[in-house]
């Protein structure tokens, strides 16, 4: 480390402390030089994930925007805030896990739509609908089949 007084590079460290549950270590250095002290934090660079849309921009990782498909598709549904922030948690951590710079959008609507379908299934048609671009009732019906119980296909007559 280069002293920012006499800018030599010879010093020692004097005190280390972690700091920010962990995430930063502060360190008191002292300049071999000129003796005087400085402070340094050290934390681990994160490279800022990126998203390859279908059209192949790139853009930044937004757990936000996750977060808002999630709580339009839920929209009405008895699905608890609490249960939509962890759906983001759970696929922000899988896109940490499995990729090092940029993820694929597609990959992230995948997951999404595999975290919607375990909660609600109307909020997962709602969530599949925009994200796969339904263009018909056609498409409605057959990603309904992929959720409805068998020998349940259509709606139940009212007494």
């Amino acid at each position: 480390m280069r002293c920012p007084f006499c800018k030599q590079d010879n010093d020692k460290v004097i005190d280390s402390r972690s700091s920010n549950e962990g995430a930063v270590v502060r360190r008191r250095r002292e300049c071999v030089a000129c003796a005087r002290r400085y402070t340094t934090y050290e934390r681990v660079e994160e490279t800022p994930f990126r998203v390859v849309k279908k059209d192949g921009t790139r853009v930044p990782f937004d757990r936000t925007k996750i977060l808002h498909g999630i709580e339009r598709a839920c929209e009405k549904r008895p699905v608890p805030a609490a249960a939509m922030e962890a759906m983001v948690d759970r696929v922000e951590a899988s896109v940490k896990e499995m990729f090092d710079s940029e993820v694929p959008s597609r990959w992230i609507g995948d997951a999404v739509m595999a975290e919607l379908k375990a909660i609600d299934p109307v909020a997962y048609v709602r969530f599949a609908s925009v994200y796969r671009e339904f263009k018909d009732v056609n498409d409605f019906a057959a990603e309904l089949t992929q959720v409805t119980p068998k020998g349940n296909h259509g709606a139940q007559p009212r007494p």
